[in-house]
């Protein structure tokens, strides 16, 4: 949708800021919990990817995919995040992530199943489990406000290393 062709949205960073805040420091306090957890970052990036497919979140996708191509991951794998359960390119570890990430971002469709939790217990200590699911429900919150706002994508450049 153009911008000619939708409602002006609220700007919440400015009209709550302290809200706005609070987000960000959940984001933050996520990520140090995965770092804590040792999950590896191109897991991290593979899930707020996912979710944000999931979600049609064209502001959150464009940010993601940069920055995990940034990080270093394949055009191939981001191109073939969609359908990673037919593809070989992801490892045990991520198929589990990714597992519960969709159960996570899709929890009206029958929870989050004890074969979906029990496959990432497989793989993933219970730190490294709170950690993903930390990391899912805070992209699922971010894609919802993307969304929401009509955040425009195209702009968001990764941070240089």
């Amino acid at each position: 949708m153009s911008k000619g062709d939708s409602v002006s949205r609220v700007g919440l960073k400015k009209l709550t800021p302290d809200v706005s805040a609070a987000m960000g420091s959940l984001h933050g306090a996520a990520v140090s919990a995965a770092q804590d957890a040792k999950v590896e970052p191109e897991i991290l990036e593979l899930v707020r990817i996912r979710a944000s497919q999931i979600n049609g979140c064209a502001f959150c996708l464009d940010m993601h995919t940069k920055d995990a191509r940034a990080q270093g991951e394949t055009e191939q794998r981001v191109y073939a995040l969609n359908a990673w359960r037919e593809t070989p390119f992801f490892t045990e570890r991520e198929r589990a992530a990714l597992a519960l990430t969709e159960a996570v971002t899709l929890v009206h469709d029958g929870h989050v199943p004890d074969a979906v939790y029990a496959e990432a217990a497989e793989v993933f200590d219970e730190q490294q489990i709170a950690a993903l699911l930390w990391a899912a429900t805070v992209i699922n919150a971010y894609n919802r406000i993307a969304i929401a706002t009509r955040m425009v994508p195209g702009a968001y450049q990764p941070a240089q290393k």
